[in-house]
C-alpha cells in the first residue's frame, strides 16, 4: 500500500510539474528536438507467453438504428435493457471502446486508429479486465489484458475461486472489474516532459470510451476511488515492472448491469485482497517497445508524487435534474463510436446554429439520468472556456460555461474583475453560459493552440 510520507511535498511536486510543463508564448515545454523514428514505440503492448483468447468481431450492423440502441436512448437511464455477461457482450464492450477502428495510409506508411481518442494517436493506455468464469472465454476467473490488434484477451493470471469470491464480495450479479494503466514512454517519445499530462488525458478518454460502450449494453461504469495505486497495480499484474516502458496503474472501474447497485459498490474492495494477487502465477513478459529511450526525470518525479494511497470512501455527489431527455431516436450509438475522428481542417467560413451550439454544451453538463458523466462520484472540477465565432445569435468573444453553478462565485472571485459575465441573449436558461469578453478572438484562439490555424477556422 502506498504510504504518504509527506503529502505536502508531493502536492508541491505535482504543482511544480504543472508549471514546468506549460507551453508559453516564447517557449515550448521541454521535449525532443524532432522525432527519433528509429526508436518510435511499437503501437501495441503484448504479453508473449500469455494465452491469447480471440474475441468476436462485432462491427456495427448495417442499418443499425433499427436493431441497435440509438445514441440518445443509450445515454438515458433505463432505455437499454442490460445484456447478460457473456463472451459476446465482453467482445462488444471492448470492440466499441479500446479496439482498432480504422487503418490509414500515406506515403507508403500505414497506421491504425482506435475507438478511444489519444494524444498524437500514441495510445499509452492499456486495458485489463478481472472476469469471473465465462463460457467461451475461460472456465475460471482470471486477469486479462486486452490486445487491440488481435481483438483478444491475454490471460495474465488465473484467480483462485476463494480469492475471486473475496474480490467480488459486494458486487452485484453480472458485474466485473476493469483497470487502466499507462506507459509513459509512449507519449514521452514525442512530447518529452509533458507526456505525463497526456497519459492522464488519455486515461480519461479510455474511461469515457468504456462508459459509452457499456451504455450500449445497458451497463454502468463506476470509478472505485478507494483503492490506492499499488492495489490497482497488484490487481492487474503491473507491480513488478521497472524502466521507461513500465506500466503505471491509473484507476480501477466496476462494470455492472444498470440499476443493480446505484453506487453501493464504491468501497467494496477490501484492503487485504490486492496483496494476494502478487502471489498469483503471472504469465507473459511484456514486449519491448523501443530499442533505446530518453529519460525525462520530471515524469518520474510527478508520477511518484501522484501515486494515490488507499483513501476513505468519499461522499457521492448527485447531479441536478435538467432539460427533458432527448428523444430516443437518431443514429445508432455504435455507429457513432466507430466513426469518431479528430477534426483536421475547417473552412473558416461555416458557422453553427444556436441550437447546435447549445446542444453541444448541454452534452457536457452533468444531469440526473444522463450517463455521459455518471462514472465519477464527485462534483465537476473543470469548466469550459470557449473562443466563440460564427455562432448564430452570439457575439464573438470569450465565453465561460460553468458545469457546476455552485462553484461560480468562487470562479468569478478568482478571475479578473473587469470581465463582463453577461448572459447571452440567445442562451437557454438552464445553461450557465456567460460572455466574458466581446471581441474577434480568432487569432488568439490559434495562438494559444500552438499556432494551429484550425482553432481559428472552426466556430
Amino acid at each position: 500500500m502506498t504510504v504518504r510520507a509527506d503529502p505536502g511535498r508531493d502536492r508541491a511536486a505535482v504543482l511544480a510539474y504543472h508549471e514546468r510543463t506549460k507551453h508559453h508564448y516564447r517557449r515550448f515545454a521541454a521535449g525532443p528536438h524532432g522525432l527519433d523514428w528509429a526508436n518510435q514505440p511499437h503501437p501495441v503492448r503484448r504479453w508473449p507467453g500469455a494465452e491469447l483468447v480471440p474475441l468476436d468481431l462485432l462491427p456495427p450492423s448495417a442499418g443499425a438504428a433499427a436493431i441497435e440502441p440509438p445514441y440518445a436512448a443509450a445515454m438515458i437511464a433505463g432505455h437499454v435493457a442490460p445484456a447478460p455477461l457473456a463472451r459476446r457482450s465482453i467482445s462488444q464492450l471492448l470492440y466499441d471502446s479500446l479496439a482498432l477502428s480504422a487503418w490509414k495510409e500515406a506515403g507508403g506508411s500505414h497506421w491504425a486508429l482506435r475507438v478511444n481518442p489519444s494524444s498524437g494517436n500514441l495510445h499509452p493506455t492499456e486495458g485489463y479486465l478481472l472476469l469471473p468464469p465465462i463460457e467461451g472465454i475461460a472456465g475460471e476467473a482470471a486477469v486479462w489484458h486486452y490486445a487491440p490488434l488481435e481483438h483478444g484477451l491475454e490471460k495474465r493470471a488465473e484467480i483462485p475461486t476463494a480469492l475471486w469470491a473475496r474480490l467480488a464480495a459486494g458486487l452485484p450479479a453480472g458485474a466485473f472489474l476493469a483497470a487502466l494503466t499507462s506507459i509513459h514512454w509512449r507519449e514521452a517519445w514525442k512530447y518529452g516532459e509533458r507526456a505525463y499530462r497526456y497519459c492522464q488525458h488519455d486515461a480519461g478518454h479510455a474511461i469515457a470510451a468504456l462508459s459509452f460502450a457499456a451504455a450500449g449494453l445497458g451497463w454502468d461504469v463506476e470509478l472505485l476511488d478507494t483503492p490506492g495505486t499499488d492495489e490497482v497495480g497488484a490487481l492487474c499484474g503491473v507491480f513488478a515492472e521497472v524502466g521507461p516502458e513500465a506500466e503505471h496503474a491509473d484507476c480501477l472501474l466496476v462494470v455492472r448491469p444498470r440499476g443493480t447497485a446505484d453506487r453501493t459498490t464504491r468501497a467494496h474492495l477490501a484492503a487485504e485482497v490486492a496483496p494476494a494477487f502478487r502471489a498469483l502465477a503471472w504469465r507473459g513478459t511484456a514486449n519491448q517497445l523501443s530499442p533505446e529511450h530518453v529519460e525525462w526525470r520530471a515524469i518520474d518525479v510527478v508520477a511518484g508524487a501522484a501515486r494515490k494511497p488507499r483513501t476513505a470512501e468519499a461522499s457521492v455527489w448527485e447531479p441536478p435534474g435538467g432539460r427533458p431527455a432527448p428523444p430516443a431516436d437518431g443514429v445508432a450509438l455504435r455507429t457513432i463510436l466507430h466513426q469518431r475522428r479528430s477534426g483536421v481542417d475547417f473552412d473558416g467560413r461555416t458557422g453553427a446554429s444556436a441550437a447546435t451550439f447549445h446542444r453541444l454544451l448541454a452534452s457536457v453538463v452533468p444531469r440526473a439520468g444522463l450517463r455521459s458523466f455518471d462514472v465519477l462520484g464527485w462534483r465537476p472540477r473543470l469548466d469550459l472556456l470557449l473562443f466563440v465565432h460564427r455562432i448564430e445569435g452570439h457575439e464573438p468573444g470569450l465565453y465561460w460555461l460553468a458545469r457546476d453553478p455552485a462553484r461560480l462565485a468562487a470562479v468569478r472571485a478568482a478571475l479578473r474583475p473587469d470581465l463582463l459575465w453577461r448572459r447571452p441573449v440567445a442562451g437557454p436558461d438552464d445553461l450557465s453560459l456567460y460572455l466574458l469578453h466581446a471581441a474577434d478572438l480568432r487569432g488568439a484562439a490559434a495562438d494559444v493552440s500552438c499556432q494551429q490555424e484550425i482553432a481559428a477556422h472552426g466556430a
